[in-house]
Order: C-alpha cells, then structure tokens, then sequence
C-alpha cells in the first residue's frame, strides 16, 4: 500500500508542464528514498544529506523524503521496487545486491585492505568506477556512489591473536556463501543467523562470536556480551546510493547533474562521518571493559594465505576486468 500511494506520489512529481519543461513543473509530491537501516546509522546521514543538497541545488523545487527502517521493504524489496521505478532511490550496503547483480561480489574478497582510506582509493578509481556503472545499468539502476561504515570487525569472548586462535569458534555471519567461506578458511564455524537474534545469541551461549562494523556492534550493544573486538577488518562495509535508471531517464539533464552532484557531496560527508563515529564507538566500547585486538600484520597475511581459493572463487564468478580494476595494485599480494 505504501508503495502504491508513493508511485502515484512520484507520477505527479515527474509529470512536466504544457511547455514540456519538467524543470518548471512545481513538484507536488516528496520523491521517496528507501533503506533498511535504522536511523542513527551512517546509511541515514548518507541518504539525509543527500535529500538535503539536492534541495538546496535545486533551490527547493526537487525534494526527497527519506523512509529508513524497511518501512518501504527490506533490501530485497527495494532493490526490486528500484528496478521497476516505483521507489526512485535507495541507499544500501552491497552484499544483498549479488543475487541481482553477480559483480558486486568483487566486495567480498576478503582481507585485501590495510586502511579504509585505501579502500576508498581503489572503489573510487573511476575505470573501476566506470565497470561498476555499467554493472549497475545492466541491472536498471544507476549507481551514485559508496560511502562506508568502516571495515567489519569480530567480536568474542576469546582473546585472539594468533591464526589459530580462531579456529572452533562459532561466529553468526550473514547467509553469503563468501562470507562463510572466509571463516572456514580461519577454522571457525560460520553460523547464519537472523540479526534480531544475535544479542540473545551471545548471551545463552548459541554463538561464540559475531562480525559487523563497529556502528552496529554499539548501536546494538552486542559488545556487552563478549569480552574483545578483533580488528580483522576482513571486509570493508560499504554502502551504495542508486537510482532508478527509468526514472532517472524522466528528469531534465539540469535535475540528473543536480542528482549527482548531490551525490558525490552526500559521499564525502557521509565518509567524514563515519571515521568520526567509528572513533566515538571505539570509545565506548573500550569505557566498557571491552578490548580491542590489533593483529600483527604477520596474522593478516596468513589470513590472505588461507583466502586464496576465495579470491579464485570470486574471480570465477566476476568479470575479470572488474576484478583488475578493484585490486589495482593489490593483485600481487593475492596471487
């Protein structure tokens, strides 16, 4: 119902005057804009700040009102409500996007990074930029950007320092045959688990361990049930805004450079942001009694050691230039 209503909503905003000039059409209705994320998240200062510039770019006569909360479906929902160009917008982590899009699984590589800032660097290289738009195209979106909440980290209440301190530890992971396989690799039992049920999780006992950004780790107390958080920073989390490639064919060239103006502000900030908030949660869980493990770098490149048939998997599975263009030079490390 709520999807209807927004498309009729959305109908009256695109329609253009007499003239035939959209740019001169007062818009009557918000554009929506659709997360699953709760609302004190990176994802929603993302989504918000982009809402916020292209208002003002536009002088207030384009808006967009941002609903998080899967109020308008979880991520599968709106990916497919994107397609089709009933929900304009959406900004969302990457890995539901797989099922629709094999490419985005460049993503789940694991142990590649040494700093979010390289991260950054390599999804921002604009071949890869320009490889991933197409990816997006093909799957009738256009894609307008990646900002991130950091790097996914573990948490548990065994002191690990050491490969082999991971290994029989029962971890929730999300259902990505990536993602399990990574901790396979490192000897741990991989348990997917809805995420409502984590915190009860760790505390009866049912998992060992789990592994998030530290955003989610504190906004949802998980840290008050395990005793460390290991820096693995197997995976960096990052977070996509996309549009409706249909509905971003409707607008004038002036709103789709307004659009993707507001774009590229809203990333940067978002990323400012985030290495902000990751400092403020990093404190907060030390202020608990919590410790956080820094791994030597010797045990970052046995983890890489023991990814390699990911990274073959993945290969398979991905176009090769994509691959290419996302490790840059990186690909000596993992061959």
């Amino acid at each position: 119902m709520m999807i209807l209503a927004l498309t009729a909503g959305l109908t009256a905003c695109s329609s253009s005057n007499s003239s035939g000039n959209a740019s001169d059409e007062v818009q009557r209705y918000a554009w929506p804009l659709g997360s699953s994320s709760p609302e004190d998240t990176v994802t929603q200062i993302y989504a918000e700040k982009f809402a916020d510039e292209v208002d003002r770019l536009s002088d207030g006569k384009m808006k967009i009102t941002v609903y998080p909360n899967s109020v308008l479906g979880g991520d599968r929902e709106l990916l497919e409500s994107c397609k089709d160009g009933d929900i304009p917008f959406v900004v969302q982590n990457t890995a539901p996007q797989v099922t629709f899009m094999k490419d985005t699984a460049v993503f789940d590589m694991p142990a590649l990074f040494d700093s979010i800032d390289e991260v950054r660097e390599h999804v921002d290289n604009p071949k890869f930029m320009e490889l991933m738009q197409q990816v997006y195209n093909d799957g009738g979106y256009e894609l307008l950007g990646y900002a991130d909440q950091g790097f996914r980290v573990m948490t548990t209440n065994k002191k690990v320092e050491s490969l082999d301190d991971f290994k029989g530890q029962k971890i929730r992971t999300m259902e990505n045959s990536y993602h399990m396989a990574y901790w396979k690799a490192l000897g741990a039992g991989p348990t997917p688990m809805t995420f409502s049920e984590v915190y009860i999780g760790l505390q009866q006992g049912t998992i060992d361990a789990q592994e998030n950004p530290y955003e989610v780790i504190v906004s949802n107390k998980l840290y008050e049930q395990q005793d460390y958080v290991v820096e693995t920073n197997h995976l960096p989390h990052l977070i996509s805004l996309i549009v409706s490639e249909e509905f971003m064919d409707g607008l004038t060239d002036e709103q789709q450079q307004i659009i993707r103006e507001a774009a590229e502000t809203a990333k940067q900030y978002a990323r400012e942001q985030s290495d902000e908030r990751i400092a403020s949660k990093i404190k907060t869980i030390e202020d608990s009694g919590t410790q956080i493990i820094t791994l030597s770098d010797d045990v970052h490149q046995q983890i890489r050691e023991k990814c390699q048939p990911i990274y073959e998997s993945i290969e398979d599975s991905v176009s090769s230039d994509i691959v290419d263009a996302y490790l840059g030079d990186l690909a000596d490390d993992i061959k």
